[in-house]
This record gives C-alpha cells, structure tokens and sequence, in this order.
C-alpha cells in the first residue's frame, strides 16, 4: 500500500522561507509526475508546482521566482523549497503523485504566513 507523508510545514513570517518534503512509501512504480497543490480557507485546491519524467517541471504563476520544486528518484521524494513567503501563501500544502495507471495523495502539511 502506497503512503504519502508530507512535512516541513508550519508558521513563517511574511519573507521568510519554508522547506516541504513529501515521501512516499510502499511499492510505487511508473511515476510520472510529482507535484505539489494547496488548498486555502475557503478556496479550492489548486496546482502549486508538478515536476514530469524529464524534469521538466511547471509552476502557478503565482509562485513563479519563489519556489522550486526537486524530487529524489531514489528515495520517491519530492520537495517544495518556498522563498518570499507571503501571507496569501497560507495553505494547507498537498503532494501528489501520479503513475501510469494511478495516484496517490498526501493528508497535507499546514502552512502559515504572518504579515
């Protein structure tokens, strides 16, 4: 059975920076895709960042110059490395991962952004 466990959330300032990780365990095979999406108050879920086979990775574009998302093929990791944090950031942060024939999500990490 696939896990996903997300961590490296919590409560930053305004300009501030905060590492996320997502790791995935059990037998996970075919990945396709890695990605990260948020979920504020209210709102709905929304794309973040998805990083493809190849590396080629895509962004909202609100966060665009801010963050960065990587992976670990060895380790079916992912990571969310967000700079110039800003309070419309706030979020509960999800990761996702997508195989050739199915997916898997995390129960997410809370993010906090104090003007």
């Amino acid at each position: 059975q696939v896990q996903l466990v997300e961590s490296g959330g919590g409560l930053v300032q305004a300009g501030g920076s905060l590492r996320l990780s997502c790791a995935a365990s059990g037998s996970i095979f075919s990945i396709v895709a890695m990605g990260w999406y948020r979920q504020a108050p209210g709102k709905q879920r929304e794309l973040v960042a998805v990083i493809r086979s190849g590396d080629t990775t895509n962004y909202a574009d609100s966060v665009k110059g801010r963050f960065t998302i990587s992976r670990d093929n060895a380790k079916n990791t992912v990571y969310l490395q967000m700079n110039s944090l800003k309070p419309e950031d706030t979020a509960v942060y999800y990761c996702k991962i997508s195989t050739s024939w199915d997916y898997y999500w995390g129960k997410g990490t809370l993010v906090t952004v104090s003007s």
